[in-house]
């Protein structure tokens, strides 16, 4: 099974960075590797939605600065790139560092636009999934994920991270269509990683988000940075490092249906400066349901998991909650917001692109039994 490396890095210091993510690089085989002179690389940040820095929602820049820094050198041509849930691209881009990079070096930094069909592969579950043609025309692609708890997913880095070279509103039809069932959606990322086959990923988990992620949660300072050129094995390794149970993750469960290989844990692939037995201290990890205890009915889903409710003093009324509903479950009215729970699929898109913290999770009592005697 392919290694995975762990750098200990507590700080965002520009010249500590570069010595890391080159580090990374060279552990891997070198930049020369990866990348040979005339090649477009995308570098896929984490840009879900526009967040100043300090709230630690977004890949930090000065990664993508390193790492683009080392792909000139090389002969490449690098491109920042991703396509956030609802806000503008540029404004989005802005707020991250991601525009400020890109003046810097003389690169673009633009939105994965213009859907065309990723290539199946065997086994797959889904068929037809379109992303960006960025993405398929790139001749390598590095990703460059964040370090967060997810809501929906429970846990969001390497493999979640390609989700973005999903266009735009096509994300909210795959939200809709894949409705409640967790492990569906899971294997819908794993086709997407699949597809897509990063070359690289890097994770920013220096500061990354724990809590009610991926937008919402407070700032966890994890002081790592990941590496691996298989991003599911490098997710596995993380979730029990993370002090979570890999029967509440539904990219787990999803791989572990597919007799995926990096479903067995090995801590011998774990390399660096941290090894896969170590557990960060006190990691808010999501509890919105209970993975294992029922199977995956429609009813017995919405039962099991916790409803998105508003906080109306929180809230300042830009009404982004409503407009990204993929199953037009919530209405918007004067700073009230009215939820239909028999047509929401707790897919908390209304908490992720929520820019004031104005929605949290409400635990069903299902759900807070299943936690008290777990």
């Amino acid at each position: 099974m392919s290694k995975v490396l762990f750098i200990r890095q507590e700080n965002y210091n520009q010249s500590e960075i570069d010595s890391a993510v080159l580090r990374a690089f060279d552990h891997f085989g070198g930049v020369s590797h990866f990348i040979s002179k005339g090649d477009k690389v995308l570098l896929k940040v984490n840009l879900v939605s526009g967040h100043d820095i300090e709230r630690r929602v977004t890949t930090d820049p000065s990664i993508v600065r390193a790492v683009a820094r080392l792909v000139i050198d090389a002969g490449g041509t690098p491109l920042i790139a991703d396509s956030p849930g609802i806000d503008s691209f540029k404004s989005a881009a802005e707020k991250a560092g991601f525009m400020a990079v890109a003046r810097e070096l003389g690169i673009e930094c633009h939105e994965l636009t213009d859907p065309v069909e990723l290539p199946s592969h065997d086994g797959a579950d889904f068929h037809r999934i379109q992303v960006s043609k960025y993405v398929i025309e790139a001749d390598k692609i590095i990703s460059l994920a964040k370090l967060k708890t997810h809501g929906q997913m429970y846990l969001t880095m390497g493999v979640k991270n390609l989700f973005g070279c999903v266009p735009g509103r096509l994300k909210a039809g795959w939200h809709y269509n894949v409705g409640l069932n967790r492990e569906k959606f899971a294997s819908l990322l794993l086709d997407i990683y699949m597809g897509v086959k990063p070359d690289l990923t890097i994770l920013d988990g220096v500061i990354g988000m724990d809590g009610d992620g991926p937008t919402s949660g407070e700032p966890y300072n994890f002081g790592i940075i990941g590496a691996a050129v298989d991003a599911l094995a490098m997710d596995m390794h993380l979730c029990g490092m993370l002090g979570g149970k890999l029967e509440d993750y539904p990219l787990y469960m999803a791989a572990k249906k597919r007799n995926m290989p990096q479903c067995n844990i090995d801590p011998s692939n774990v390399e660096g400066d941290i090894d896969s037995s170590h557990v960060f201290s006190g990691v808010k990890l999501p509890k919105t349901r209970s993975m294992r205890l029922l199977p995956h009915i429609p009813f017995l889903d919405r039962l099991m998991t916790s409803k998105p409710v508003h906080i109306p003093e929180l809230c300042i009324g830009c009404g982004r909650c409503a407009a990204v509903c993929a199953a037009g479950a919530l209405k918007h009215k004067d700073r009230h917001l009215y939820f239909d729970y028999g047509k929401c699929i707790r897919c908390y898109c209304c908490h992720e692109m929520c820019p004031v913290k104005a929605i949290k999770f409400r635990e069903s009592r299902l759900v807070k039994i299943v936690n008290m005697i777990r």
